[in-house]
């Protein structure tokens, strides 16, 4: 486990409101700027979280005061980008990469076995346990969509194709066995759909109008199933929003997010809530979205897990606990790193010449904006095999101006000014 050598603890203590954030003891702490992607508890005490590009698991049985380390690339001997993690009970849960495979345990994350599915998913982008068998699984953030869906605890699935409804799904939330909800995005832009028969049809609740955002995440409020809360990312110049309907997603409001690259989002009430996310701090809100605060706690947030209006988790540079009205100390972390891109000749001609360095294996979707934020195109969608330059060529038959090249990676968004 990563000593906690890139955090400096600050003299003195904050409070946050009524409520406050603080890292956890005894959890890895990610360098070069990496995150864990997924947290997930079955109660106070007994809990999972997902590592990403590092590829560990990690269970706490204490509420978080200590972890150990249950899995990673050495045991299951292969290289893999860990997104989300998700449990039945305390023995069946599920464990999904960004690389074309996908784990079950049966004894509470000691051993994990692959899981079989025809056709294969690339990617598990979201997991859903809910009942006592039934599992809903999304895929994937770089293209297709489809919905994995099993009813015997994961011993068998079924495959459904959502490119009627999608191009991308990063999102799955369940009511129940049958009723719940799908995000993503499709041709116009960000994306949440609803099901009431277990996945067999869907119909559309949200549709953005900026092609290339997303609807990252997405909560119910606990114990009010009308109110559903949104994070949609965007690509820069945009800005992010967080999107909040009161009446089951029959109708939307769209309100500014702190950052363009926010995913993770989080209310404990219609008013008090959290987001952040890639590239981001984590901000809070006390008047349901219209101002937002950095808590300077945390950051790179990919999940915020509400567990009742007093108690929640969030996975980030490392996990992060929230209990009310209770001081911590701050603390820094090491900002996300951008990855190296080298675009010459600059200003572009005809040609746009693209050197990408990959940290390992990725994805790469690849996608084109103008000055205003408006997608143009995109240029390609790859699959990266391993650690290395890369080298991209394309035409560039667009008049003289200003565009942006964003990256949509396994480890985030980022976006490069360009001029013709």
């Amino acid at each position: 486990m990563k000593k906690l050598l890139i955090c400096t603890l600050l003299v003195g203590f904050r409070l946050m409101g009524q409520y406050t954030w603080a890292p956890l003891p005894n959890v890895a702490v990610n360098t070069n700027g990496q995150r864990f992607d997924d947290v997930f508890f079955l109660n106070a005490n007994v809990g999972w979280a997902a590592n990403g590009y590092y590829a560990a698991v990690y269970k706490t049985i204490d509420g978080g005061d200590n972890w150990t380390l249950q899995t990673n690339n050495t045991v299951l001997g292969s290289n893999h980008y860990f997104r989300n993690i998700e449990f039945l009970d305390e023995n069946i849960g599920f464990l999904g990469t960004l690389n074309g495979k996908f784990y079950r345990t049966t004894n509470g994350g000691t051993s994990w076995d692959l899981v079989t599915i025809n056709p294969n998913p690339q990617a598990i982008c979201g997991l859903d346990c809910v009942g006592p068998s039934t599992v809903y699984g999304c895929g994937a953030y770089f293209f297709p969509a489809y919905i994995i869906k099993s009813t015997d605890s994961g011993q068998t699935w079924e495959y459904i194709d959502m490119s009627a409804y999608a191009d991308a799904l990063v999102e799955v939330l369940f009511l129940d066995e049958n009723t719940g909800f799908a995000a993503g995005n499709n041709a116009t832009g960000a994306v949440v759909l609803k099901t009431v028969d277990g996945g067999q049809t869907w119909s559309t609740l949200y549709n953005g109008t900026i092609s290339g955002e997303y609807v990252w995440k997405l909560q119910v409020l606990t114990g009010n199933p009308n109110i559903i809360f949104g994070a949609v990312e965007a690509a820069a110049p945009n800005n992010g929003t967080l999107i909040k309907s009161i009446d089951g997603g029959q109708t939307w409001v769209v309100k500014n997010a702190p950052e363009p690259e926010i995913q993770a989002v989080g209310f404990v009430d219609e008013n008090t809530g959290w987001m952040g996310g890639h590239a981001t701090g984590f901000y809070q809100t006390t008047d349901g979205g219209d101002t937002w605060v950095n808590t300077t706690v945390g950051s790179n947030l990919n999940r915020i897990f509400i567990m009742s209006p007093t108690l929640a988790y969030a996975c980030g540079t490392t996990i992060y606990k929230m209990t009310p009205s209770m001081a911590i100390p701050q603390f820094t972390e090491q900002p996300r790193k951008p990855l190296q891109v080298t675009i010459a000749p600059m200003p572009i001609t005809n040609k746009l010449q693209i050197e990408i360095t990959f940290l390992g294996v990725d994805h790469l979707n690849l996608g084109l904006y103008d000055q205003q934020g408006k997608r143009i195109t995109t240029l390609l969608i790859d699959e990266i095999n391993g650690a290395g330059k890369k080298e991209y060529s394309f035409d560039f038959p667009y008049a003289n101006g200003v565009y942006y090249l964003n990256l949509h990676t396994n480890t985030g968004r980022q976006s490069v000014k360009i001029v013709k």
